[in-house]
């Protein structure tokens, strides 16, 4: 029986990072050297092996082609590892931790994304003690199962379900947020798991891998003053498929007659309109105030705790499928990878 084997992906983002001794300026160092830069990773006694985008890429410069890439990466080396950390940078961590939480199926690996504010070779790095839990959560198994079977966030001791996380902060180590769904560990002295918060998994399926996306999707903020040309112009973009309706508090909007119009002359057009509020805390709930009733009506479909993140890649994923409009608003509805709900 082989021992533990985990795969360490350095995509890019600042964890990878170390000064250059004559320049003073950042140079990706060589991750095959990773143990090296982290002599911690040794005292874990399982095989740690590396795999490295060439260049790295930039968190800001991520396309749903890098998230494919990834989840192939993953699916060629599923059987030969236990699990999977991959370091990425933390602008489009939370988009990148949806995406393949809805790309890869029946999951029964752990795969944590972690990263840094400080790069790696820093006095105060945060990288090295994100790295060792992200490493150490991903090998966990009891009785030959994993403990964390999900595709997650590891940053600053706390492990979040990805699909269910959003930067929160650029300038401190507490980065990211899942405000609408609880911990699933807290790395102290000891890593305390939060079993029950960690979705239930089916061992007997095998993993499905499903790449396809559709990128023919866009979002429309709302806010005070907003005009008509700005709406119209959103929801009549060429090839435009579904919207990301980020309204205020609990799912509310507008209701002068033009925003009205425009919305519904877009959906009777075959367009999917998705609630969701831009508070980052709480739930689109379209049966509270009239102006909720007056979207869900119209057809409007609701969000209800979603990221906007997740909002985002999931209407992607759904019109990826080739499913119809009215497949692809079921489905939305329905919580795919505990991204929603209380699952």
């Amino acid at each position: 029986m082989r021992g533990t084997a985990i795969l360490v992906i350095y995509t890019g983002g600042t964890i990878g990072m170390k000064r250059d001794l004559e320049t003073g300026s950042l140079v990706p160092f060589n991750f095959k050297q990773i143990q090296e830069e982290v002599p911690e990773l040794s005292k874990f006694h399982f095989a740690i092996n590396t795999i490295s985008y060439d260049p790295p890429v930039d968190s800001s410069n991520i396309q749903p082609e890098f998230w494919k890439s990834i989840a192939e990466i993953i699916k060629a080396n599923y059987k030969k590892y236990d699990g999977f950390v991959i370091l990425h940078g933390t602008d489009t961590m939370s988009y990148t931790a949806s995406a393949l939480s809805f790309m890869i199926q029946n999951l029964t690996k752990p795969i944590i994304l972690t990263g840094s504010q400080l790069p790696i070779g820093e006095i105060r790095t945060d990288g090295r003690e994100n790295l060792l839990s992200a490493v150490e959560v991903a090998a966990a198994y009891k009785e030959g199962k994993p403990l964390i079977p999900e595709v997650c966030v590891l940053f600053n001791n706390h492990l979040y379900r990805g699909n269910r996380t959003f930067k929160y902060n650029a300038h401190t180590f507490n980065a990211f947020r899942s405000e609408n769904y609880p911990a699933l560990a807290v790395a102290g002295i000891d890593v305390q798991y939060h079993l029950p918060y960690v979705r239930q998994v089916d061992f007997s399926q095998n993993v499905v891998f499903n790449t396809k996306l559709d990128t023919n999707v866009a979002s429309l903020t709302l806010f005070p003053g907003i005009s008509q040309s700005v709406v119209n112009s959103v929801l009549n973009i060429k090839g435009i498929k579904g919207v990301v309706l980020e309204t205020f508090g609990s799912g509310n909007a507008p209701t002068y007659p033009w925003f009205i119009d425009e919305l519904d002359a877009a959906i009777k057009r075959g367009l999917v309109v998705v609630n969701v509020t831009q508070c980052r805390g709480g739930a689109v709930n379209m049966e509270s105030y009239e102006t909720g009733l007056l979207l869900k009506r119209m057809g409007v479909i609701t969000g209800l705790d979603i990221t906007f993140e997740a909002a985002i890649v999931k209407l992607m994923f759904l019109f990826g499928q080739n499913y119809t409009v009215n497949e692809v608003k079921t489905q939305f509805e329905n919580s795919l990878a505990g991204e929603m709900g209380q699952n």
